[in-house]
């Protein structure tokens, strides 16, 4: 099996979290320097997690002139940050060996269209590539198409895109869906408070191949490629319509309604199925969905009647975090840090245990490599967990500084993008 050298989108390929064959780090000390490779300083704020191809590491961030403030933990204040200085969003291009900057671009200048939280930046969609090109979405500031070489081969504005809260349309909490590239083309879930839709855009143009309406609130998700069940499809999170589209056409080929209100968890794939999970409201669901499945389909527990459903519960579920399947084990942990292991297949709880003290929150989702998970908390402290059916944690290790995206692997290196730096381990 090949180590995993590209991570080229959000949670890496297909955003499964996974690094193939890599032999990561089980502990290291950013201060003492023991397996640290570099430790490079960014300015601004950027909650996008690292991308690499090849020997390019990129990432995304967003200069305020006023408000460079993060506040972290376990809160549920809505206000956005009232900030309207002129921000200056960049993409920078590192070695990924060396942590050297090989090019910066400027993407825009000017003041935000849209508030952020409190606990969000203005550069927190992960950045996608295609290993020709390099996409950065920056939501209301636009769509930026670049070549590796850092030069621009087009831009896209989609327009005011106002993502908030819907019940309460003042809290402006600012953009989080990545692009990804798929077969050939770049889809888009743009869920805003009016006009909300998934797109497939042609990457030499950045024009639309097609556009699918969709009657959503506000969502934060990223969309994922399912290349299983016949017909590949781009499935979505939602909380009126998580649902799965024909990647050729963007017919929709199936919907369900209902969950958590703010949809915040990318949907992956593992063991053949299709796992979607968010939280907020009265429920936090974790469906297991056939690949195959049509037409809509009804929530736990009478849906579980259905074929297309494999299992499901309308517990247990994450908020923040995308899961994680490995093997034949799926990973839901919340963000006040309780982890949950369950068989992927039939949905058996095997274990449920806390990281953290609980007083400590996790936004950034998990990434695995052999046998090891990571679990990294706001405050920056990296919990080694052992894979497998029994709780086991085998090392943390603090990055010193506050930590809200999610890694990168590749060869073997972990890649943290922190409050103020790019921490390679």
């Amino acid at each position: 099996m090949a180590t995993t050298i590209h991570w080229p989108q959000f949670r890496g390929p297909g955003a499964s979290g996974i690094a193939e064959a890599a032999k990561t780090p089980i502990t290291w000390d950013i201060e003492a320097k023991k397996n640290l490779k570099f430790k490079i300083p960014l300015p601004g704020l950027g909650h996008s997690s690292p991308i690499i191809w090849g020997e390019k590491v990129f990432v995304t961030t967003a200069l305020s002139g006023k408000n460079n403030d993060l506040r972290v933990g376990l809160y549920g204040d809505i206000a956005p940050v009232a900030d309207t200085s002129e921000h200056e969003w960049r993409i920078y291009c590192l070695n990924k060996r060396t942590g050297k900057i090989l090019w910066q671009q400027t993407a825009c200048k000017g003041v935000p269209k849209i508030a952020r939280h409190t606990k969000s930046t203005q550069a927190s969609a992960t950045m996608a590539t295609d290993g020709k090109r390099v996409l950065a979405f920056f939501g209301s500031e636009g769509l930026y198409c670049y070549d590796l070489n850092g030069k621009l081969l087009w831009k896209r504005d989609f327009g005011v895109l106002d993502s908030g809260y819907f019940q309460v349309p003042t809290a402006q909490w600012g953009w989080a869906s990545s692009p990804i590239f798929a077969e050939g083309k770049i889809i888009v879930q743009c869920d805003v408070q009016k006009g909300s839709f998934v797109a497939a855009l042609d990457p030499a143009t950045g024009k639309d191949l097609w556009r699918t309406p969709r009657t959503d609130v506000p969502t934060w998700s990223t969309p994922t490629l399912c290349k299983v069940g016949g017909t590949p499809q781009i499935v979505v999170n939602g909380w009126k319509h998580i649902g799965g589209y024909d990647l050729k056409t963007g017919k929709e080929l199936w919907k369900l309604v209902g969950g958590g209100d703010i949809p915040v968890p990318t949907p992956i794939i593992g063991q053949g199925l299709i796992f979607i999970t968010n939280a907020h409201g009265r429920q936090n669901p974790i469906y297991a969905i056939q690949p195959t499945a049509r037409g809509e389909i009804k929530l736990p527990p009478e849906g579980l009647g259905n074929p297309s459903f494999a299992w499901g519960t309308l517990r247990d579920g994450a908020y923040m975090q995308t899961p994680l399947v490995l093997g034949n084990y799926l990973y839901v942990c919340n963000d006040a840090g309780v982890l949950r292991c369950f068989e992927a297949d039939s949905g058996k709880k095997l274990y449920e245990e806390r990281l953290g003290t609980g007083r400590t929150g996790f936004t950034a989702s998990a990434v695995a490599s052999g046998e090891k998970l990571y679990y990294t908390s706001e405050e920056g402290e990296v919990i080694v967990v052992q894979a497998g059916a029994k709780f086991k944690i085998l090392a943390q290790n603090p990055l010193g500084e506050v930590c809200m995206a999610t890694p990168a692997i590749s060869e073997g290196v972990l890649y943290f993008h922190t409050q103020g730096h790019l921490v390679a381990v």
